[in-house]
């Protein structure tokens, strides 16, 4: 499962601090909400819009100053509730209050579209028996070594257990149920799949261990795949 650490949600002094613009050059990133310095792969960078509005900057390329958070939906619905954003940018900012409700369903849209583009690209194969000769093998379609497992989230454990002994060192993303896994890979069903290893199976884990933190709970345990 591609998951988060908890992070404390606390009025530390320094959260509300406005970014320093030289953080936004280096590996590590402050929580507006929480004030701890992490590294950005577990966060999520918003900026303000023109019309001074919060809005999510997912690629990390918008411009203006970053005000990074913290990817948990206690941080961010703390953030819009208390409006630390206009605090953390020192001027008047509009967060809207379905902003987490948005957030998920980007997530979730770059989930899919990167596991539509392994499709497309040949570094994932899909279904039992070709996942189990993939991991066998150690080799995905047209690409090179297992790197990231996919399971429908409501699909057997029996066999989601059975795919994951073949291979416990990698990472599995079972955010999504078995139809929108079938969609994204182009299929009328799946709940197997496995991506080769490479910069879509690296975006993804990230991208879904950040969605796993904005949607609150833990991968199984509820719908999933509902945007």
């Amino acid at each position: 499962m591609v998951g988060l650490k908890d992070a404390a949600v606390t009025d530390a002094p320094e959260a509300c601090a406005a970014p320093d613009p030289a953080e936004e050059r280096g590996p590590l990133r402050r929580c507006v909400v929480t004030g701890a310095v992490q590294p950005k792969e577990g966060m999520i960078r918003f900026v303000v819009a023109p019309d001074a509005t919060v809005v999510p900057d997912l690629e990390e390329r918008l411009p203006g100053r970053g005000l990074w958070l913290t990817a948990d939906r206690a941080a961010l619905d703390k953030a819009v509730s208390k409006n630390i954003f206009s605090k953390a940018a020192r001027r008047a900012v509009r967060a809207a209050p379905d902003l987490g409700e948005r957030l998920e369903r980007l997530l979730e849209r770059r989930c899919l579209d990167q596991i539509g583009l392994a499709r497309k690209a040949g570094q994932s194969v899909a279904g039992y028996e070709k996942v189990r000769e993939a991991l066998k093998t150690g080799r995905v379609g047209r690409g090179g070594a297992p790197g990231l497992l996919l399971e429908a989230s409501d699909g057997s454990a029996d066999q989601r257990g059975k795919i994951a002994a073949l291979a416990p060192h990698l990472p599995i993303v079972d955010l999504f149920d078995s139809a929108a896994m079938a969609a994204a890979l182009g299929r009328d069903h799946a709940v197997h799949a496995v991506m080769a290893r490479g910069k879509l199976a690296d975006g993804l884990a990230r991208d879904a261990a950040r969605l796993q933190g904005i949607r609150g709970f833990v991968a199984g345990a509820g719908p999933a795949g509902q945007g």
